[in-house]
């Protein structure tokens, strides 16, 4: 297969036109989008700069053999989807140093090419775009075009050498994985009913000040951070904290800039984000410019889905172009309004299948905890074993709210969970149990599978020889420790940069490592969750790849896969995608996997 290193350059304005007011999707379709020119290596050949109309520009690329290429490029969204959009190119192979960098470096260096080349030592990245900036093509004197063609050829190579520079840390996998999330982009087929999302839009609006009403919440109270808490609580919201620079100790995170209380813009409860809205002075909420947001697309065409490969510390997926799959709401009227609204093809059908309990299992597998991996592999209902350890009752005699409490059990308790943050997670859901039953409950859970917090434990050890720079033995052998954070079996590390260890205001020693957000505290239950996360993502990924031999895959969420199929093969087709989700990788035997489907012309009949 051949290489082709390829770099767009195209007309963005100061106001309204690029990436500074619109997201990729509008500013590539955008009736005023032009390229100005475009850079193309093949190999390891010269590197040609083409500029011309659109006509001239489409002979050129024309000329190259892209069915049997792969293309690469910094941030393939963009380049990739004009490729498609405007020149109706699509590639034999998509490769993205982008995203490459992104599972490599983390936040160590800094994704865009200018801070990769540098840390690589490839080269110095030009500024003549800065310059280019209110011009169309027609506006650059032969002069300028010819220096911005330069600078375009500099990127091309920068690229093609950074390229080179990674490739040796990717499995095949891994770089499949890329093209995929990239084609869920570039080459969009899932369609929108307009119609759907205007009605919807009506009706979020309609609710926004009825809810405020329901919630008795007056425009002090939103103002006022103890009132706003207090009125959290009534819906059964812990109010996000923090540790006060000034004071040193735990008060409300209530600042727009305050990660906790940002995250409750995306609440699950359309309350909490009104809530949050009318506190930051917004118009609209969350569900209000996302349904917008859609309601354009659909004016442009199908939706391309926007996916950040390894967008998260375990290598999970993430929202991108604003927005975001990962946060659509997953229950309740506004999920179903919102995914009905998301259309198969004509003549097709969207299968949404998802991953049951694939975290609890691959946690129970990697402690061996043998007991419970043997209760998975035999589809034993391992709630109701929690619910009668907890309960002290046969399994036949656990009622429905007593295998909902076994149920939050396994699926929350598993990373090290205390007993205070086990009580606030049930109360979300409208359980109150004391805090002698909660903490009762999390003793009666690691008394019963012993081997799990046995993990946690060694986890704090594997930490210590990690930031010392040594080698450790952990789990059950599927990953390495070393020196550069944690091997996972798809040859890509789990990195904690600058792992260190402190000590608190209270003298009491902890890890810390550093990440996007700021400094982040290690210890083993939360080593343990990023190991399983990682691990089922892993699991995941060779899955999806599985199902996209034979059908088109247009989404993932958490552990989900979505892809659509010709409606005659509809049910053929969701046998071969839960055949494809229970499938186990080599390195992964023994793990009971287990999934579950639907079929449907949208994604909300899944």
């Amino acid at each position: 297969m051949k290489l082709i290193t390829l770099d767009f350059e195209t007309y963005y304005t100061s106001k309204g036109l690029g990436f500074k007011t619109q997201t990729t999707e509008e500013y590539v379709r955008d009736p005023h989008f032009e390229v100005i020119g475009v850079a193309v290596k093949v190999g390891d050949g010269e590197t040609t700069w083409r500029t011309g109309t659109h006509a001239q520009i489409k002979a050129f690329l024309n000329t190259f053999d892209w069915a049997n290429s792969m293309v690469v490029t910094h941030n393939a969204m963009f380049d990739m989807s004009i490729l498609n959009w405007h020149f109706s190119i699509r590639p034999k192979a998509i490769a993205d140093t982008l995203s490459m960098a992104r599972a490599i470096n983390g936040i160590e260096v800094g994704n865009s090419l200018k801070k990769l080349a540098e840390y690589y030592k490839l080269g110095v990245k030009g500024t003549e775009v800065v310059d280019a900036i209110n011009l169309c093509r027609e506006d650059f004197s032969e002069k300028q075009l010819a220096k911005y063609g330069l600078y375009c050829i500099n990127d091309v190579d920068l690229t093609y050498d950074l390229f080179l520079t990674l490739l040796p840390m990717f499995q095949r996998v891994e770089l499949k994985l890329i093209d995929l999330t990239i084609r869920m982009f570039t080459e969009p087929v899932l369609r929108l009913d307009e119609s759907i999302l205007r009605q919807h839009l009506i009706e979020v609006k309609d609710r926004k000040q009825r809810l405020l009403d329901e919630c008795g919440a007056d425009i002090s109270d939103l103002m006022s951070n103890q009132k706003f808490a207090e009125v959290l609580r009534g819906l059964g919201v812990d109010p996000p904290m923090k540790i006060s620079a000034t004071t040193g100790k735990q008060a409300l995170a209530m600042a727009k800039s305050d990660e906790g209380f940002k995250a409750l813009a995306e609440h699950p409860d359309e309350r909490v984000q009104t809530l949050v809205a009318a506190r930051l002075g917004n118009k609209t909420t969350l569900e209000e410019t996302r349904t917008e947001r859609l309601i354009g697309i659909a004016g442009r065409g199908t939706i391309p889905v926007p996916l950040s490969y390894y967008a998260a510390h375990t290598g999970r997926w993430g929202g991108s172009d604003k927005i975001n799959f990962q946060n659509f709401p997953s229950r309740g009227e506004n999920a179903g309004k919102l995914k009905k609204a998301i259309l198969a093809p004509e003549g097709h059908v969207i299968i949404d299948c998802d991953s049951a309990q694939i975290e609890a299992r691959v946690l129970a597998w990697f402690a061996g905890q043998d007991d419970l991996v043997e209760a998975f592999k035999n589809g034993e209902d391992v709630y109701k074993i929690m619910a009668s350890a907890i309960y002290q009752k046969k399994r036949e005699e656990i009622t429905t709210a007593e295998r909902f409490v076994g149920k939050t059990t396994i699926l929350g308790a598993g990373y090290g969970m205390g007993s205070a943050k086990f009580q606030a997670q049930l109360k979300a859901v409208g359980v109150s149990i004391s805090a002698e039953e909660s903490a009762r409950i999390i003793s009666t859970y690691r008394e019963t599978y012993p081997s799990i917090p046995a993990l946690w434990k060694s986890g704090s050890t594997a930490i210590d020889a990690m930031s010392k720079g040594r080698y450790a033995p952990w789990g059950n052998g599927c990953i390495s420790i070393g020196v550069e954070g944690i091997l996972m079996p798809n040859g890509l590390y789990q990195r904690y940069p600058n792992l260190r260890k402190v000590q608190d205001k209270d003298g009491k020693t902890q890890y810390i490592y550093d990440s996007r957000k700021g400094p982040v505290k290690l210890y083993g239950g939360k080593l343990t969750e990023n190991i399983c996360q990682g691990l089922a993502r892993c699991i995941i990924g060779e899955q999806l790849i599985k199902i996209s031999r034979k059908y088109r895959v247009v989404l993932t969420v958490h552990d989900a896969v979505a892809c659509v199929a010709p409606k005659e093969e509809a049910q053929e087709a969701m046998e071969y995608v839960m055949e494809c989700m229970r499938f186990v990788p080599a390195w992964a035997e023994g793990i009971p996997l287990n999934c579950e489907a639907g079929v449907g012309d949208s994604y909300g009949d899944c």
